[in-house]
């Protein structure tokens, strides 16, 4: 079975959105990379990383999302992540896997987009 990779993207305001679907690994992270540097290049330093549609993440693309972080502190940006609101605390795969590598509390987790690009909103506790 061939799993299709793919990034798409928009905007919700000031954010940038970046929609990942598929598989995160070490074939497809330096897409997700280019893309989030294509993003910084245009002068937007809030994104948000929509994973709902990531069913599998592996250690080089938990290095993507690491990466992505420290890009945009660097630039004194904010970066947020969109895991499944059914699945946010527990049962999303890259929820699981941030949580086992202890770096899920790097990371301003939001369950759905209407809460990760709201001014006041907070994030999933870690």
């Amino acid at each position: 079975m061939v799993v299709a990779f793919n990034v798409t993207g928009g905007e919700r305001g000031e954010w940038a959105v970046l929609h990942v679907s598929g598989e995160l690994d070490l074939v497809t992270s330096p897409v997700l990379r280019q893309r989030v540097h294509d993003v910084v290049a245009e002068g937007r330093h809030s994104l948000v990383l929509d994973l709902s549609e990531v069913f599998f993440c592996d250690s080089s693309g938990v290095g993507v999302l690491i990466a992505a972080r420290r890009l945009l502190r660097s630039c004194q940006g904010r970066l947020r992540l969109i895991l499944p609101a059914e699945g946010a605390v527990d049962g999303s795969h890259v929820n699981r896997v941030l949580g086992a590598l202890g770096v899920r509390r790097l990371f301003d987790v939001h369950p759905d987009l209407a809460s990760a690009v709201e001014e006041d909103s907070r994030p999933l506790s870690a």
